[in-house]
């Protein structure tokens, strides 16, 4: 209830309101980006361009009929904000002629963190995504959440080549699909 009447005032361009949504969130936002190789400065910089485009959305009455919480809006804003900072930041290194891929440090975590409040949609989808195998989690994790392109997946993952990465793709969408609608 309190989210549309925020999202209203948002909507009528409210000063107020905008700052109540800025400073309400902007704590949990931060600890929220901190998983992320980001300094503190970047992460209020993307907190920023979250709650413009928020605010934005809310004027053009985008938010009219927003079926999750404000919070879990905006931080779904974020978090495609930091996926698109991270992907720019890793095209722009470049590695050592000296440097060995041991000493390069690979996340293989493939958990995904999920926000609170779900929807019951997200609910089935999680709980259909934590039925999958390792690698499916994996394929899929590194395509949608971490923004790789099917040849980084190849090479991430040691596939052959690009068509068998695809291939599994297709085949964990499917399985995923499955679970997400049996009966």
């Amino acid at each position: 209830m309190v989210d549309k009447v925020l999202v209203e005032a948002l909507k009528k361009r409210n000063s107020e309101a905008l700052k109540s949504v800025y400073l309400d969130y902007k704590a949990a936002f931060i600890g929220f980006a901190k998983k992320y190789p980001l300094d503190e400065a970047t992460i209020i910089d993307i907190y920023q361009d979250a709650i413009i485009a928020l605010h934005d959305n809310a004027v053009d009455g985008k938010l009219d009929h927003l079926k999750s919480e404000l919070k879990t809006y905006l931080f779904s804003i974020g978090k495609y904000m930091i996926y698109k900072r991270l992907k720019q930041q890793k095209s722009m290194y470049s590695i050592d002629e000296d440097t060995t891929l041991d000493s390069l440090k690979i996340d293989t975590d493939y958990t995904i963190d999920l926000i609170e409040d779900l929807s019951e949609d997200q609910q089935k989808l999680q709980m259909a995504f934590k039925s999958l195998g390792e690698k499916c989690k994996a394929i899929l994790t590194l395509f949608y959440y971490r923004g790789f392109t099917i040849d980084e997946i190849t090479n991430e993952l040691n596939y052959s080549n690009k068509d068998v990465a695809k291939s599994q793709k297709s085949r964990c969408i499917k399985s995923l699909k499955d679970l997400i609608f049996k009966p």
